[in-house]
């Protein structure tokens, strides 16, 4: 990773953990986020991952209509340091911890590699 990429992606980290502190009050059963980002093929290739903790939980988030507000959020603050996304729903997906230990054994790098 070039010099350059490393303060993105400390900038991208810094942004989502203000991102993922709000959701964490906001959202009932949102648990984490985490993003993977291949630098060769940046920003198209960024993807942030938005965690619940149960499918129950998830499903009330989108009959809520959380996830445009949260995407929003995502956006806002990737966009204040300079990382465009010109299509969110590309690049933001939802799961669960549920999910990743019925089909993963709760092993996410499995899951997300």
């Amino acid at each position: 990773m070039r010099k350059t990429d490393k303060k993105t992606d400390n900038q991208i980290r810094i942004v989502l953990t203000e991102v993922c502190d709000h959701a964490l009050g906001t959202y009932p059963g949102f648990q984490w986020l985490t993003h993977l980002v291949d630098y060769s093929h940046f920003p198209d290739s960024l993807k942030v991952v938005c965690v619940f903790d149960t499918n129950a939980n998830l499903s009330h988030f989108y009959d809520d209509a959380g996830n445009p507000v949260l995407e929003a959020l995502i956006v806002k603050k990737l966009a204040a340091v300079g990382v465009r996304l010109n299509r969110p729903s590309a690049h933001i997906t939802y799961d669960t911890e549920e999910n990743c230990e019925r089909e993963n054994k709760g092993k996410w790098a499995h899951r997300l590699g």
